[in-house]
């Protein structure tokens, strides 16, 4: 039987990679479709880590390259549940690279994913609930629901008009009035 509710550091996960050279694009940097292939793993393993399931990739939000990675560079990748709905995850990831000869460490990369928790049969199961702990984890926590919101609708799969954490954003009676 799976547990009723799980900690953020219940599902937290650190992978460390370093870029070879056939990691590599023309320009010695690391290729986005690499880092976004490690993103995932690190981002599945979390989210296995909450669901004690089989996860399957069901979204991945804006990744903007901020700053490019470098042949040689080590890159340390964290990700942890921000939040469990009725069967799926939110999943934070930061990406870090750093250039060990010159002492050189930054963040390079931010994204949220989501992920469903299947069975055997590739069905949807229900997972445990998240219990966030400090002001951070509250933060992603409440974030999460307007983000999953945001996503349905620009999937289509749900109304705008039903999005009511989104439409908190927005006085839309007061803007209506200025116009």
């Amino acid at each position: 039987m799976k547990e009723a509710y799980k900690h953020v550091k219940d599902s937290e996960v650190i992978m460390t990679e370093m870029v070879l050279p056939n990691d590599t694009n023309t320009l010695n940097n690391l290729m986005g479709g690499k880092l976004m292939h490690w993103m995932d793993v690190v981002a599945a393993i979390s989210a296995q880590r909450h669901s004690n399931s089989v996860v399957v990739t069901a979204s991945v939000d804006n990744i903007s390259f901020k700053n490019p990675i470098a042949l040689g560079n080590v890159v340390t990748l964290k990700a942890q549940v921000t939040r469990a709905f009725n069967t799926s995850m939110e999943v934070y990831i930061e990406v870090f690279a750093e250039d060990i000869p010159a002492n050189k460490k930054y963040s390079s990369h931010k994204a949220f994913f989501t992920f469903v928790a299947v069975d055997e049969e590739g069905l949807p199961v229900k997972v445990p609930e998240l219990k966030p702990i400090s002001e951070q984890e509250m933060e992603f926590y409440k974030g999460a629901l307007r983000r999953r919101q945001l996503r349905l609708v620009l999937a289509k799969r749900m109304n705008p008009q039903d999005a009511t954490e989104l439409k908190s954003l927005f006085d839309l009676d007061e803007i209506g009035q200025k116009e």
